[in-house]
């Protein structure tokens, strides 16, 4: 979609549901154009099979998928695995949709910490990370082999608190538009 024929912000509508298979040629297609080695079809579907401890999530504009992320839960951390946004709608809130969506439910899924990794030389994703209260902890050398590139370890503390779910209550209210999300089914 071309920016002339894009709603403004304030009118757009994101809904966040759970992926399923039948995202998975979109999602694939935007792994493929934001991530120099993206995921193969056959792990996305054994992450999608592990429901227990995973959840993803796609972002649908209409019926366009222009973003998603996934959710790993060990003990009492969310680790998020993955999540990347349509280039061509960068700029509109897709990632902290997402992001929202991930982190409430890491939350309802008992998750006190959350966790990732991001390129070093992605500052912008950094600063997006940053608003959600994730703090750099540590490099991890070479962690993406096709680049020789390190990651930035980041971790937010005390997502259980009452004081991140004012956060996360804030960081929403500043999304343009509206946001409907539809919580994944849990086994």
């Amino acid at each position: 979609m071309n920016a002339a024929a894009r709603p403004d912000d304030h009118g757009l509508e994101v809904h966040i549901v759970p992926m399923r298979r039948r995202h998975l040629r979109s999602v694939l297609r935007i792994e493929g154009e934001v991530y120099p080695r993206p995921w193969s079809m056959s792990l996305f579907l054994s992450e999608l099979a592990l429901r227990s401890t995973r959840a993803y999530f796609v972002a649908r504009i209409g019926r366009e998928v222009v973003g998603y992320v996934g959710l790993m839960m060990t003990v009492d951390d969310g680790h998020i695995t993955t999540i990347a946004v349509d280039p061509r709608w960068h700029r509109h809130k897709i990632g902290s949709r997402l992001l929202l969506a991930a982190a409430r439910e890491a939350v309802g899924r008992g998750a006190a910490s959350l966790t990732l990794e991001v390129r070093m030389a992605n500052v912008g994703a950094q600063e997006l990370y940053r608003r959600f209260g994730f703090r750099p902890v540590g490099v991890r050398k070479n962690y993406y082999a096709e680049t020789n590139e390190d990651a930035l370890v980041m971790w937010a503390h005390g997502v259980d608190d009452a004081e991140y779910g004012e956060l996360l209550d804030s960081l929403d209210r500043q999304v343009p538009g509206r946001t409907v999300v539809e919580s994944p089914k849990r086994w």
